[in-house]
């Protein structure tokens, strides 16, 4: 019998805590989630979440629902993790908050995990300030393309993205109709930089992704371009699952 999947729905997934080393000498708290009963992952999203110092983590909803959701739905494995100082329910990363800067290490140590881990087709995943830290730390010959949710420009510069349109790689950017940074009109202007990006408006959306619809909307996107086999992702599961605690 299919049940609905809602806001606190676990699908089946392989998942386990992982530690990243960085090249600094930190030690960042994540995990890593895969796809069910011993199937082969069709692509790997690495994740950077929003600014810390304003309540972003590994467990941010859109990516911990994309843990929780895309390995059984898209057969995508998902990698978490919380950048320097960052601390969530999964617990606290080592170091201290450096402002975008000490953070390139951070991205340099997720990017090489998922490369010792063999895992296939890696798409970067920035969401607010880790769009900008994957714009200026992300360009790794490993990473097939990039992925921005809500990118404020903020930390990152022009020459960033002109490095990534040299590249050549896609560049799929999308921006809530209702952003509090940047919204889509002045997006198409800025990212006009990568002829190749690909900037999406999202009707109704804000800075945050709140409400299901949005949250399904992102992945959706996301899975459009990591795994385009596995989309549309459906709404309903027959199977076994969990709900996660209110």
């Amino acid at each position: 019998m299919s049940t609905d999947i809602r806001a606190s729905t676990i699908l089946p997934a392989e998942r386990r805590p992982v530690t990243l080393a960085t090249a600094d000498g930190l030690h960042l708290v994540g995990e890593l989630a895969l796809p069910p009963e011993g199937r082969a992952p069709a692509g790997t999203l690495v994740t950077l979440h929003p600014l810390p110092t304003h309540g972003g983590f590994m467990d941010s909803h859109v990516y911990r629902k994309a843990a929780w959701r895309l390995p059984a739905l898209a057969d995508l494995a998902v990698l978490r993790f919380n950048t320097r100082g960052t601390v969530s329910p999964a617990g606290q990363s080592e170091g201290a908050f450096d402002n975008a800067v000490g953070e390139r290490f951070d991205v340099e140590a997720a990017i090489e995990f998922a490369e010792f881990e063999d895992l296939p087709n890696r798409w970067l995943v920035g969401w607010s300030f880790g769009t900008d830290l994957a714009l200026m730390y992300g360009d790794d010959p490993s990473i097939e393309g990039l992925i921005l949710l809500s990118p404020p420009l903020r930390y990152s510069r022009p020459e960033d993205l002109d490095r990534w349109a040299a590249t050549g790689k896609p560049v799929l950017v999308l921006v809530p109709e209702f952003d509090d940074y940047l919204r889509p009109e002045e997006a198409r202007e800025r990212f006009a930089r990568i002829p190749q990006a690909d900037v999406v408006g999202v009707d109704g959306a804000k800075h945050l992704w709140v409400g299901e619809k949005y949250v399904q909307r992102a992945h959706n996107e996301i899975v459009k371009r990591v795994n385009p086999a596995a989309y549309p992702l459906p709404t309903t599961w027959d199977g076994p699952f969990e709900t996660a605690a209110e």
